[in-house]
């Protein structure tokens, strides 16, 4: 199984009223291509994990890459793992509960935990009214 962390630029400065929209059909592609992981988006950045069979995984990256609203993308890590950390898709926003992004993260590996939790609170600490 291959797993694909990344990280990119939103093309505008907020996606907002896309966030429901990126949501509806990440769930939708991923689920029929067998792919599961985790999205994190602070409206500026976004922070993703995919895990499936490799084929999966790179059909759904060269979706990524050509769509519109990313830019800057760059690859994290690209390897194969033995067992998926991400038991279904999901996705996690900024504004969303610590808990629920302890929970989403609970199966990860280190790595990509940390990588997580980095971005997390490197905003936190950059936005921390926003966040309160």
């Amino acid at each position: 199984m291959r797993q694909l962390l990344y990280v990119s630029s939103a093309l505008r400065s907020s996606i907002g009223d896309d966030l429901s929209t990126i949501l509806l059909q990440s769930r939708r592609n991923n689920d029929a291509a067998g792919l599961s992981g985790l999205l994190w988006t602070d409206g500026s950045r976004f922070l993703q994990v995919l895990e499936g069979e490799g084929a999966s995984v790179a059909t759904a990256f060269d979706r990524i890459k050509a769509d519109p609203r990313h830019k800057a993308l760059v690859v994290l890590h690209d390897r194969m793992i033995e067992r998926r950390g991400f038991g279904r898709w999901a996705m996690a926003l900024v504004d969303d509960s610590d808990a629920r992004m302890v929970a989403a993260l609970a199966d990860a590996d280190p790595v990509v935990r940390g990588t997580f939790e980095g971005f997390i609170s490197a905003r936190k600490a950059a936005n921390p009214r926003q966040l309160a």
